[in-house]
């Protein structure tokens, strides 16, 4: 990790991700998390304000950021929300079978390299009635959009952590056997089109 990856680009997805537009949806999806909850992609732990804790019986977070986790690791103090978190990667989850209620993946899904292996990790660990739940951003249905997020993914990833613009986020899930519930699919309002076509849902083991 070069110097913009380690002390810059952690502060930058912090403050972006953090901004009201994406909080607005966070908490449209984190309050519906129940029992042991795995948070796969915990950041900086902007969800942790979000989560109905007379809900969740206890939370995993995980992510390989080091950098993010610290940041994490005290708001989660702050906050006095007890976490038990975990620098790894989402292709390799070291949760036992069947073992979560809840998976919950925000704005992660369009950063994780092996992304269909990582899902099929989530499906692993999800108990056979659990949920996964998901507020990404993706592909977007306008060919021209689509267009504009193919031609600036390969820089747009360089600067924002290895982030895909044009992921489709239901067609993976479904890929990784799950039967997916769409809430809601709409451009976000106050970002550029090429970045901010959001899909929020539910999705559960098929």
């Amino acid at each position: 990790m070069g110097f913009y990856d380690r002390h810059i680009l952690p502060h930058v997805l912090d403050c972006v991700c953090g901004l009201a537009p994406v909080t607005g949806q966070r908490r449209k999806v984190v309050p519906l998390a129940r029992g042991r909850v795995l948070e796969v992609g915990i950041g900086s732990g902007l969800n942790l304000a979000h989560y109905d804790r007379s809900q969740v019986t206890s939370l995993v977070g995980l992510d390989p950021g080091s950098e993010l986790v610290a940041i994490a690791r005290r708001r989660a103090q702050r906050a006095q929300m007890p976490v038990e978190f975990l620098e790894l990667e989402g292709e390799a989850i070291p949760l036992e079978s069947e073992s979560v209620d809840t998976v919950v993946v925000t704005y992660t899904l369009c950063s994780i390299p092996d992304v269909e292996l990582a899902l099929g990790q989530m499906r692993r660990v999800l108990k056979r009635d659990g949920t996964l739940l998901f507020c990404e951003h993706g592909l977007a249905p306008d060919p021209g959009v689509v267009r504009w997020q193919k031609r600036i993914e390969p820089l747009w990833g360089k600067l924002a952590g290895g982030c895909h613009l044009a992921r489709d986020v239901p067609a993976l899930l479904r890929g990784a056997g799950f039967a997916v519930e769409l809430f809601e699919t709409a451009y976000l309002k106050g970002g550029p089109k090429f970045a901010s076509y959001h899909y929020l849902g539910a999705a559960r083991p098929r």
